[in-house]
């Protein structure tokens, strides 16, 4: 079935279970922060034992995405979904009924980590490429990234409420509820397995031709190198702004719907930077958004924290939060096109992932000895000014391959 064959309604139905999906695998991922104070409490574990967790998570989603993206390449993206489902689920189940560190690390660590390699944005920004045309791609995936957004904001407060109310524990069964959600959401994007890529003029690339291609182009090391500031800020507020305003004395309610704001805000964001993308330079785009979030960052931490201050950060936060992915999403396929995107864009996204341990664990390790985040989000901001300025460096210029292809097509 090609592209052109799909009827308005069943690109709505890829593009919702798409959306659905990432945000709800998204949504509960970003609320992990709110248990840990409660954690740290009852269960006897330290921040850095859940800061390890939670960087753990993240390696694990970066170092797994590249192979769930050739599984998704070469089998479809409905199987690698639903392998993610029936692991996420697991994973807060270990987290759920976990006595030590270990029982985190296992549940929140390893198994969430590999469930959201198969169930977030790469999977999803690959289902959404394949159902539309190239002049709706950009601002589709900038629509699915802003729905995607949506999960944070129904997640964090009811985990808070839950919390409040029952105990944390508690908000990790609210959480398996959702993942539940999230299985119909899978079969629902799924179909956009049915549609074919087409086929290069050329011969037909391998998926290690590909990769070598791409680790080839200096501009793709840019992105990639670039991407390490994204998971490095993102993960280190999520993971550790809810035990900031606890040290700072803040009502609890003030953390989840801080990151609830971050979600609301995040649908506008990666609209607009859906939208923007379509029209005016990626590269800019991005490396704005980096330099951008690394300002916001030190006016919010120079600053005592209030709680109107901290929902302003929130809100000029989650204008930038997965701005990034239809941007990024749209540059590989500018450079590679649009067979092997799934693969390199996990293969990118490793080094995010990277960022993202850093900023957890990192985070963790330097309340833990200095006790407090000063020296954490310092670093923060002055590797997001330089990975900014050094994203709109990027050579944007696609390989020599998809030119030839291009005026191939163009000759036919």
């Amino acid at each position: 079935m090609k592209q052109t064959d799909l009827s308005r309604f069943h690109v709505a139905l890829i593009l919702g279970g798409a959306a659905v999906m990432l945000s709800l695998a998204m949504g509960m991922r970003q609320s992990f922060g709110l248990l840990q104070p409660h954690m740290i409490r009852e269960i006897g574990i330290t921040a850095a034992d859940f800061s390890l967790a939670i960087a753990i998570q993240n390696i694990v989603w970066g170092m797994t995405q590249p192979f769930m993206g050739i599984l998704a390449d070469r089998h479809g993206a409905r199987p690698v979904a639903l392998l993610g489902v029936t692991v996420y689920a697991l994973g807060l189940a270990f987290a759920l009924t976990a006595t030590s560190a270990w029982g985190i690390t296992l549940g929140m660590g390893l198994c969430v980590g590999l469930a959201l390699s198969c169930t977030a944005s790469n999977i999803a920004m690959s289902v959404t490429a394949k159902a539309v045309s190239p002049l709706k791609r950009s601002m589709a995936m900038g629509s699915v990234s802003a729905l995607g957004s949506l999960g944070l904001t129904l997640a964090s407060p009811m985990a808070q409420h839950l919390i409040s109310t029952s105990g944390w524990q508690t908000a990790l069964i609210g959480f398996l509820a959702l993942a539940a959600v999230m299985v119909p959401a899978a079969f629902m994007a799924g179909r956009a397995d049915q549609i074919e890529v087409p086929a290069p003029l050329g011969a037909q690339q391998t998926v290690t031709e590909a990769i070598r291609e791409a680790l080839g182009h200096r501009g793709y090391m840019v992105l990639a190198i670039a991407f390490f500031v994204c998971g490095l800020q993102l993960v280190f507020i999520t993971t550790h702004l809810p035990t900031y305003l606890d040290i700072c004395g803040m009502d609890p309610s003030v953390g989840s719907t801080a990151l609830a704001l971050v979600g609301l805000f995040n649908v506008i964001g990666s609209y607009l930077f859906g939208w923007l993308g379509g029209k005016y330079s990626k590269r800019m785009l991005l490396g704005g958004i980096y330099v951008l979030r690394s300002i916001f960052i030190a006016v919010y931490f120079l600053t005592p924290p209030t709680p109107t201050s901290t929902l302003v950060f929130a809100a000029a936060m989650g204008t930038l939060w997965l701005g990034v992915v239809p941007l990024v999403s749209g540059l590989v396929i500018h450079l590679f096109g649009l067979r092997y995107m799934a693969t390199l864009s996990g293969v990118a996204f490793f080094s995010h992932q990277v960022g993202s341990f850093i900023g957890a664990w990192g985070g963790g390790l330097i309340y833990n000895r200095l006790g407090n985040y000063d020296l954490a989000w310092q670093g923060a901001v002055a590797i997001g000014l330089a990975a900014g300025l050094f994203q709109m460096t990027m050579n944007v210029k696609p390989s020599s391959r998809i030119l030839a292809e291009r005026a191939a097509a163009q000759g036919a």
